[in-house]
């Protein structure tokens, strides 16, 4: 474990336990990795006797930290998101508040000393491979008050649902907290031939992890704005309920309806392809569900006949002008995520291709788009709505070397 990274949590901490005002705005994602994460620190926090209120957002979007911005004087901490954007933080804070970012994509140090940028790759972890949010956060809990030890579970199932393995196996910092829960006595680990299972030890009884993470993903995605994520958490922190499974079989059986018609759309001719890029638009037929579904189908069918293993996938969704919980902000943008197949991963392991963290961040940055939480697997940003074949079109120029 990085020094560092740990001695910035404890400076962090130190300033966080001096704050006159115990109340704490927690901003999170909503896949299986932000909702642990989202658990994970708002237990934390209350134990600690601040007051929390949480927000799950799909991504931190300028105008929303804009709004946000316009307090003083308050605790805010994201995570699973704002790594990269921390020196626009910084502007927008203006040392006016406290700001704790607990991250593992791609980052940026912060240029405000009340911005803490506790974002691992900062100390030279790397977040598609060493460790999660919501390990992350676990350390953060951890560092904060050793009785939170207990966590340790919520954080290796948020590891397992993030999807990020080293030949099938849990790596470094994310493996670590899992063995943890081995000892707990709350995890089971289970070899096979291409790696490992992650089985979860419930009141209940055995649950595997990847299943875990897919339920979490779809409270939190599918029902982004039928109060899903609130549910993640319950599940995160109380486990399963009657309830809890009712609205799971509910969004499921909408993201198939949704989903089905869209392979049928993309089958009869809407998948338009370039020389290295295969891209479609869902526009606004995802609805209502939050648009990290457009990265949940890609990862779904990423891996079959209606894509091209050797080319780089690409959906874009449009954005609603809202945030649940935080009320109507004019955004007018789309959203791209970009996948690769199995095969493609290999390469871009190998060196062999770029990862797309390479390329679609530049690209975004030329249209004056948003890029936040960028993977080299996996990756998404946000562009004005209209722009999307211009985005494409930018990225076949990086891609090809081309100015």
């Amino acid at each position: 474990m990085p020094r560092q990274l740990i001695k910035a949590m404890e400076n962090a901490i130190a300033k966080v336990k001096q704050w006159p005002d115990k109340r704490v705005q927690l901003f999170h994602h909503n896949d299986s990795d932000g909702l642990t994460s989202g658990a994970i620190l708002t237990r934390t926090f209350e134990r600690a006797g601040f007051a929390v209120e949480r927000f799950c957002m799909e991504k931190p979007y300028p105008a929303a930290l804009e709004k946000v911005f316009e307090q003083e004087n308050r605790l805010v901490v994201f995570t699973d998101f704002a790594g990269r954007i921390a020196p626009f933080i910084s502007d927008l804070n203006q040392s006016r508040n406290l700001v704790l970012v607990l991250d593992h994509h791609k980052a940026s140090p912060a240029t405000d000393p009340m911005v803490h940028n506790l974002d691992p790759e900062l100390f030279g972890l790397k977040g598609d491979r060493d460790i999660t949010a919501s390990v992350t956060c676990y350390l953060f809990a951890r560092t904060f008050d050793p009785a939170n030890t207990d966590l340790a579970s919520i954080a290796a199932i948020g590891a397992v649902g993030d999807g990020f393995f080293v030949d099938g196996c849990l790596a470094n910092q994310n493996r670590e907290v899992a063995l943890e829960t081995v000892r707990q006595g709350f995890f089971e680990i289970r070899p096979h031939d291409t790696g490992e299972s992650y089985i979860y030890l419930s009141p209940d009884g055995p649950v595997p992890c990847e299943e875990m993470g897919a339920y979490l993903d779809t409270l939190g995605a599918a029902g982004y704005y039928k109060k899903g994520p609130d549910m993640g958490i319950r599940v995160c922190l109380e486990g399963f309920s009657p309830e809890s499974d009712r609205m799971l079989d509910e969004l499921k059986s909408l993201q198939d309806r949704i989903f089905e018609k869209e392979v049928k759309r993309l089958k009869a001719g809407g998948l338009k392809t370039t020389g290295r890029i295969q891209w479609f638009n869902v526009k606004e037929r995802f609805s209502p569900m939050g648009v990290k579904m457009i990265g949940a189908f890609c990862e779904i069918y990423k891996d079959t006949e209606i894509f091209d293993p050797g080319k780089f996938i690409a959906g874009f969704q449009v954005i609603p002008n809202e945030i649940p919980g935080f009320g109507p902000v004019e955004l007018n943008q789309v959203k791209i995520s970009m996948r690769v197949s199995h095969e493609m991963q290999e390469e871009i392991r190998a060196k062999r291709a770029p990862g797309l963290d390479t390329f679609l961040p530049e690209a975004t940055g030329r249209l004056g788009g948003f890029s936040d939480a960028c993977h080299s697997l996996t990756a998404a940003t946000t562009v004005a709505v209209g722009m999307e074949e211009r985005l494409i079109d930018e990225m076949e120029k990086i891609l090809t070397g081309v100015s």
